[in-house]
């Protein structure tokens, strides 16, 4: 590997962002690749090894390339400490996300109830303003309540986040598109938000509810069709 490769990898992981390196296994020149925003034949195939999360051999216009992926970590942000968040922030953190809840109602949110979960008593947008959203993150928005809900909800649709959650009934769905519509956002923006959220599986209890909810994050993000 190229120093200047090798620096290339460091600065990504340094500040969070996913990449891939291509190696050309013809004559071994290397490029370093952001599988989000380049979108030639090359940077796509590079795209789908970033989504799962595996390096691969792909051949792109004749010619056959080794991706390496390097990925940050997953990240989680639970708007809204209530009792769904307890299962969901343990399992998700199992499953490899770095877990946030983010609710400025310090009652709520507490070490006790989120034992090894990184808590933050901001506002949601504030708390997104100070660590955004990736390509590599999901949103999920338990609150009820669109004062806090809401703000993050904005900062969601204008992100590049792979998943928007949010739980209510559908006609709480429904004044939530209304409200985001007022807002300014189209009827594409709105069908990223997953709402009701989870998959339905006749989920009734919190943990039941957080297995739903942590199963469609994961077919969002591995793009799996049934």
């Amino acid at each position: 590997m190229k120093r200047e490769t090798l620096s290339a990898l460091n600065e990504a992981r340094n500040s969070g962002k996913a990449v891939v390196r291509a190696l050309d296994l013809a004559n071994g020149n290397e490029t370093i690749i952001d599988p989000y925003t380049d979108k030639s034949a090359l940077g796509l195939a590079a795209f789908e090894a970033a989504r799962a999360d595996q390096s691969a051999h792909v051949a792109v216009d004749g010619r056959s390339w080794f991706l390496e992926v390097y990925n940050p970590p997953l990240d989680l942000v639970i708007v809204g400490a209530v009792h769904i968040a307890q299962p969901l922030s343990q399992m998700a953190a199992l499953a490899g996300y770095n877990v946030r809840i983010v609710d400025p109602r310090t009652a709520f949110a507490t070490a006790e109830r989120f034992p090894g979960i990184v808590l933050s008593h901001h506002w949601a947008d504030e708390a997104l303003a100070k660590q955004p959203l990736t390509p590599r993150s999901a949103i999920v928005l338990l609150t009820h309540d669109p004062k806090l809900d809401d703000p993050a909800l904005v900062v969601a649709l204008k992100s590049d986040c792979f998943y928007i959650g949010a739980l209510g009934s559908k006609k709480t769905q429904a004044a939530r598109q209304a409200r985001m519509k007022a807002e300014g956002f189209s009827d594409e923006d709105l069908a990223r938000i997953h709402g009701p959220v989870g998959l339905t599986i006749g989920a009734r209890s919190p943990a039941e509810i957080a297995v739903s909810i942590l199963a469609e994050m994961t077919l969002a993000l591995r793009g799996t069709k049934s």
